[in-house]
C-alpha cells in the first residue's frame, strides 16, 4: 500500500498532511516530521501491518528557494 503526504513549512512546524488518507501530523524538525509521519503511519494501519501487508509513505515537501540574484545581494552585503 502506497501513503502520500503534503509535506510543507507552516512559518512555525513542518506539517504532514495525508492525501487520500485522515492523517495530520506536525514536527519542529523535517527529521522530527518525518519521524512523526512513520508513528501516525503504524497507528493508522495498525490492523493492517498485523495482517502482513507493508506500507510505503512517500512524502512531497515543499521548500523555498531564494533567488540567485537575492542570495548574491546578500553574500556581498556580508564583505
Amino acid at each position: 500500500m502506497l501513503v502520500t503526504f503534503d509535506s510543507y513549512f507552516d512559518g512555525a512546524f513542518w506539517c504532514a498532511r495525508g492525501m487520500g488518507v485522515d492523517i495530520f501530523t506536525q514536527g519542529t524538525t523535517l527529521d522530527e516530521l518525518m519521524h512523526n509521519v512513520k508513528d501516525a503511519v503504524e497507528l493508522h494501519f495498525e490492523e493492517t501491518i498485523d495482517a502482513g501487508e507493508q506500507i510505503t509513505v512517500v512524502s512531497l515537501t515543499e521548500l523555498q528557494v531564494g533567488s540567485i540574484a537575492r542570495i548574491s545581494r546578500l553574500l556581498v552585503d556580508l564583505f
